[in-house]
């Protein structure tokens, strides 16, 4: 007979945090130069107020997927990005996501063509859910992420 108990509070707690993030298709998205960073709804493309989905989705671990993307113009003006898309194994905290974003977001920046790169930024979803590009390309441009001042090509 497996003993178990019938109530535990940490997994209760994890389980609804889980789910009002998943409820309000929480994702935090990070672009640079500018260095702004916030969460957004990914369904409906509105900002999300920190607070208690905040404390939802940096407190407890996650399954995380990460799109990085690095947007650039080229000669006659017209859009592109070259971008990943990363699935950690297993649950993380927000916080232990530093090393992989920044290795990844580093090298992507530096594949890129410095001259034509207007700017960079990566979306971290706190569930299981794979982005298109499409999709991915209207996230970035609701946080204004194509509105800003162009990267130095200096910078790494």
């Amino acid at each position: 007979m497996k003993t178990r108990k019938p109530n535990n509070a940490r997994t209760r707690v994890e389980r609804a945090c889980r789910g009002l993030v998943r409820t309000n298709h929480v994702a935090v998205v990070n672009i640079d130069p500018s260095g702004r960073q916030g969460m957004i709804n990914y369904k409906s493309l509105k900002n999300i107020a920190p607070g208690k989905i905040g404390q939802a989705v940096c407190g407890i671990p996650h399954r995380w997927t990460i799109y990085m993307s690095a947007m650039c113009l080229d000669a006659r003006g017209d859009r592109y990005s070259k971008s990943i898309e990363l699935a950690p194994d297993g649950v993380y905290l927000s916080d232990h996501l530093e090393e992989v974003i920044e290795h990844c977001y580093m090298k992507l920046r530096s594949e890129a063509n410095q001259a034509q790169m207007v700017a960079s930024g990566w979306i971290a979803i706190p569930d299981t859910v794979s982005l298109d590009e499409e999709h991915a390309a209207r996230i970035f441009e609701a946080v204004g992420a194509w509105r800003q001042v162009k990267v130095d090509s200096q910078a790494a």
